[in-house]
């Protein structure tokens, strides 16, 4: 039986999985270093970076918390606007790359600028690149995963 929250979930889990993964190899790219410290600057989106830098299992916790919460937020809002929103069938592919452009641009504009972690000097063309891996570790698959879940022949409630 194919249920609507376990879609979302399991489709959740795969892009907030491939999205941290991507994070960490364009981090490596860019500082030949392992980012060790990167899901306690997640934390601190919430603790603030002085607290949250000090580190420890439950702050790197908090952080992989918060990451995977976001993807889960993300994978729903999309999932509860598929059926709704008929351009969303179109190209799947295309979807997922635009949805990513999205969520890269919320993220930057208006997730990111109410934490308390401090302003960021914004380049567009990192954004851009940013924002496109996005679109292929996160919105792709969730795109994919939504018209999947929808075309499906036993869906037949998408609140079970």
């Amino acid at each position: 039986m194919k249920t609507f929250l376990r879609w979302v979930l399991l489709t959740a889990l795969l892009v907030g999985t491939t999205d941290l993964i991507a994070a960490y190899v364009d981090q490596y790219i860019k500082t030949g270093k392992f980012a060790d410290r990167m899901l306690y600057y997640i934390a601190g989106g919430a603790l603030g970076l002085e607290r949250s830098m000090q580190g420890g299992f439950w702050i790197g916790l908090l952080g992989l918390a918060f990451h995977y919460f976001i993807a889960f937020s993300f994978t729903l809002l999309f999932f509860l606007a598929f059926p709704r929103l008929k351009f969303l069938f179109l190209n799947k592919y295309l979807v997922g790359l635009l949805y990513g452009l999205f969520v890269g641009a919320f993220m930057s504009f208006i997730v990111l600028p109410l934490t308390r972690l401090p302003p960021m000097s914004f380049s567009l063309q990192k954004a851009l690149v940013g924002w496109a891996i996005l679109g292929v570790v996160l919105g792709i698959p969730i795109a994919m995963s939504a018209h999947k879940f929808y075309s499906s022949k036993d869906v037949t409630s998408h609140g079970s």
